[in-house]
C-alpha cells in the first residue's frame, strides 16, 4: 500500500472511532435519562443538555487518549522504515558506505526510497573504490618517475609532490603547503608565477643548491600548474668529464707528436751527423713508446669502465706476484740508488684477486713510486684486515700535497704535471688501479707527506666462504 493511502486509512479509522465513541456516549446518556425519569419526566431541557455536554467532554477526553494511543500504534509501522532510511542516509553522508536498507522494506514510496538508497550506496562504493584505485595508480606512477612532479592549485598551494621532487628541492613539509615555500634562489618561483598569471608552458634550466635541473611548468585548466623537474647534474658532470678527457688526451698526445714531428723534419737533412741522427731517432722512438703507453692505458681503462673486462679472482701468493713486479725494475732502481723491498704480513701472503689485475695494480704502483723516488726505498707491502687484505706500495719519494690527494685517482690528474711528464708517466696508472680494485669490490687509499714519502694501497675482500 502507498504511504499516502496508509495515512488516509489510518486517519479515517481514528476519526470513525472517535465519532463512534461520542455517539455511543450521547446515546447512553439519553437512554439512561429516559429510563430513569419515565416518559413523563419533568426535568428541564437545560439540565439534560448540561449533562449531555458533560458526558461529551468526558467522552472526548477518553477518546483523545485512545486516539493518541491508536495513532502512535498506527504510526510506528510508517515511522520505523523512515527512521531506518534516515540513519542509513546519515551514515552514507559520514562516509560509511557499508550500510544498506533491509530487504524487508518493499513496496510503496518507502520501498522505492529504500531501493534507490541501496543502489546509490552501491554506486557510491563502486565510484569510491574506482577513485581510490585511480589515486593509488597515480601515486605509484608519479613515485616511479625519475622526474620530480609538483602540482600547485589555483590557490597557490602545493597539493601533490612525489618523493623525487622532495629530494631534488629538499622539501619535507606535509601537504598541502604554500607554493611560496618552494626554493627562491632559482628561477623556479619566477616561472611558476608567470604560468599562474596566464603564460603558456615554460621550459628552462635552473640551479637548485648544487643541482642542475630542467624545469617544465605547464598551466592547468581551471587554474594551477604542474612543475616537472629533471635532474641533469650527472649528465652535465659527464659532459664536463668528457670535455676534460678530450682536452687532456689531446694535450698528452700533442707533446710527443710535436717532438716526433720536429725530429722527423730534422732527420730529413742529409747533412745531419750520424751521432745526432741516432740521438734524434732514439728520442723519437721514446716519444712513440710514450704515445703507445698512453693509448694502451686508455684502451685498458675503457675496457674496464665499459664492463668489457670481468675479473676472474683466485687465491694468489703475493710473494710470487711481488717478484714478478719488482724484477724488471731492479736495473732502473739500481741506477737511481733506490732499494726495492717487500714487507708481506704473516697472515697476508694470499690475496683473492684476478692474477692479471694484481700484477697490473702492483706494477703501476711500483713504477709510479720509483718514478718519483730519487733516493731511499720503494717497498711493496701487504697486511691483513678484517674481511680482506691490503696490498700496496710505500716509498720515500717527494710526496704529494694534501690538496692533491683526493684527486690523484682521476684520469690525467697530476700533482706535478711537468715532473710527471719528464719522468714518462701517462697520468692514467692510478685511475686504472682504482677501477681494477673496485671491479673486485675493493677500495683504494692514499697517504702522503711532502718530502717524506707516499703510501698507496688497495684493499681486496676475502672470499665469503673463508
Amino acid at each position: 500500500m502507498r504511504l499516502t493511502q496508509r495515512l488516509v486509512v489510518n486517519s479515517a479509522i481514528i476519526i470513525a472511532l472517535l465519532m463512534t465513541i461520542v455517539l455511543v456516549v450521547v446515546e447512553w446518556r439519553v437512554r439512561h435519562h429516559v429510563s430513569a425519569d419515565g416518559p413523563v419526566a419533568t426535568a428541564s431541557d437545560d439540565i439534560l443538555l448540561s449533562e449531555i455536554r458533560g458526558d461529551i467532554a468526558v467522552a472526548g477526553v477518553i477518546t483523545l487518549a485512545i486516539g493518541i494511543v491508536l495513532a502512535r500504534m498506527l504510526a510506528l509501522p510508517v515511522a520505523r522504515p523512515i527512521e531506518e532510511l534516515r540513519d542509513i542516509a546519515l551514515s552514507l553522508a559520514a562516509g560509511d558506505l557499508s550500510r544498506r536498507p533491509s530487504h524487508a522494506l518493499v513496496g510503496g514510496e518507502v520501498g522505492d526510497l529504500a531501493d534507490a538508497l541501496r543502489r546509490m550506496s552501491e554506486q557510491l562504493e563502486t565510484r569510491l573504490w574506482e577513485l581510490q584505485s585511480e589515486e593509488a595508480l597515480l601515486v605509484a606512477l608519479t613515485e616511479s618517475l625519475n622526474e620530480g612532479v609538483i602540482a600547485v592549485d589555483a590557490r597557490k598551494r602545493v597539493v601533490r609532490i612525489n618523493e623525487t621532487g622532495r629530494q631534488l628541492l629538499n622539501l619535507r613539509q606535509p601537504l598541502p603547503f604554500p607554493a611560496s615555500e618552494l626554493p627562491l634562489q632559482s628561477g623556479l618561483q619566477e616561472s611558476l608565477q608567470l604560468v599562474l598569471s596566464g603564460s603558456s608552458t615554460i621550459v628552462r634550466e635552473v640551479r637548485v643548491d648544487d643541482r642542475t635541473l630542467v624545469l617544465t611548468v605547464r598551466p592547468l585548466r581551471g587554474g594551477g600548474a604542474v612543475l616537472a623537474l629533471l635532474d641533469l647534474t650527472t649528465i652535465r658532470r659527464l659532459e664536463t668529464v668528457r670535455s676534460d678527457f678530450v682536452a687532456n688526451v689531446s694535450h698528452e698526445l700533442r707533446t710527443p707528436l710535436t717532438i716526433i714531428s720536429g725530429f722527423v723534419e730534422t732527420l730529413q737533412d742529409e747533412d745531419l751527423p750520424p751521432d745526432l741522427r741516432r740521438q734524434f731517432l732514439g728520442m723519437a722512438e721514446a716519444n712513440v713508446q710514450r704515445m703507445q703507453r698512453i693509448v694502451d692505458d686508455l684502451l685498458d681503462l675503457s675496457r674496464i669502465e665499459s664492463g668489457g673486462w670481468v675479473p676472474a679472482p683466485e687465491l694468489l701468493d703475493l710473494a710470487d706476484v711481488a717478484a714478478d713486479v719488482l724484477g724488471p725494475l731492479q736495473v732502473i732502481a739500481a741506477g737511481k740508488g733506490v732499494q726495492l723491498r717487500t714487507d708481506l704480513g704473516p697472515d697476508a701472503h694470499l690475496v683473492y684477486c684476478d692474477e692479471t689485475a694484481a700484477r697490473q695494480i702492483l706494477s703501476n704502483l711500483a713504477e709510479n713510486a720509483l718514478r718519483h723516488t730519487a733516493t731511499g726505498r720503494v717497498e711493496l707491502f701487504s697486511r691483513a684486515e678484517a674481511g680482506g687484505v691490503w696490498m700496496g706500495v710505500r716509498d720515500t719519494g717527494s710526496g704529494i700535497g694534501a690538496e692533491h690527494l683526493p684527486r690523484i685517482f682521476e684520469r690525467f690528474y697530476r700533482a706535478d704535471p711537468g715532473r710527471s711528464r719528464e719522468a714518462g708517466g701517462t697520468g692514467l696508472g692510478l685511475a686504472i688501479v682504482r677501477h681494477l680494485t673496485e671491479a673486485h669490490g675493493g677500495r683504494v687509499t692514499a697517504e702522503s707527506t711532502v718530502g717524506v714519502g707516499t703510501t698507496i694501497a688497495a684493499w681486496l675482500p676475502r672470499p665469503q666462504s673463508d
